[in-house]
């Protein structure tokens, strides 16, 4: 995993974009992002790991996406660019990658990072949890490929709600996400 800001630069989204700004996994915690490197062998202990990780968090449920030029066929390119629309859900979104890479973009909430988008780079044993309610946009890198487990308590409430949506910013999601973040700033 690597972390920095955005460059901000045009061009396209599968690129890194690395400004050179490194952000540290303190910098993601204070968003309410939590990242566990399991590294995945050949012995199948990261399937415990996982297991007990899901267990902690009342994970009740698990499925598998695979996105690949291939798998999508001519869909491919508009399924990228909808992933990359900015979006909210109402659940965290956990996401263990099983094989490919890839980039999850979070919006910064307070300074120096208020509204600047930090980029998230993740390959092979990275997990990551969204928490609900944080604008965040997702995008395979240069390799166009990425599988990964999605974790869930129940049955899966996905549906992204668009930034760009006119009530997206007063979901009930998106103020206790600020309110959360916020506060944890300020203790």
């Amino acid at each position: 995993m690597k972390a920095y800001v955005f460059d901000d630069i045009p061009g396209d989204q599968r690129l890194p974009h690395d400004s050179g700004n490194p952000i540290s996994l303190n910098t993601l915690s204070d968003l309410g992002v939590i990242y566990k490197q399991i590294p995945i062998g050949d012995d199948k202990k990261w399937e415990d790991e996982i297991n007990s990780f899901a267990k902690e968090r009342g994970y009740k449920n698990r499925d598998q996406i695979t996105v690949t030029r291939e798998g999508l066929g001519a869909a491919y390119e508009d399924k990228i660019k909808s992933f990359f629309d900015e979006h909210l859900h109402e659940d965290e979104e956990i996401r263990y990658i099983l094989g490919g890479s890839g980039y999850f973009d979070v919006r910064g909430v307070t300074e120096p990072y208020n509204e600047r988008w930090i980029r998230i780079s993740l390959e092979k044993g990275d997990l990551i949890v969204l928490p609900a309610g944080i604008y965040h946009r997702f995008t395979v890198d240069s390799n166009n490929t990425i599988t990964a487990m999605r974790l869930f308590q129940d049955e899966p409430k996905w549906t992204p709600h668009s930034r760009s949506a006119p009530d997206t910013d007063e979901r009930e999601a998106r103020g206790e996400y600020l309110q959360q973040v916020k506060g944890a700033i300020k203790a």
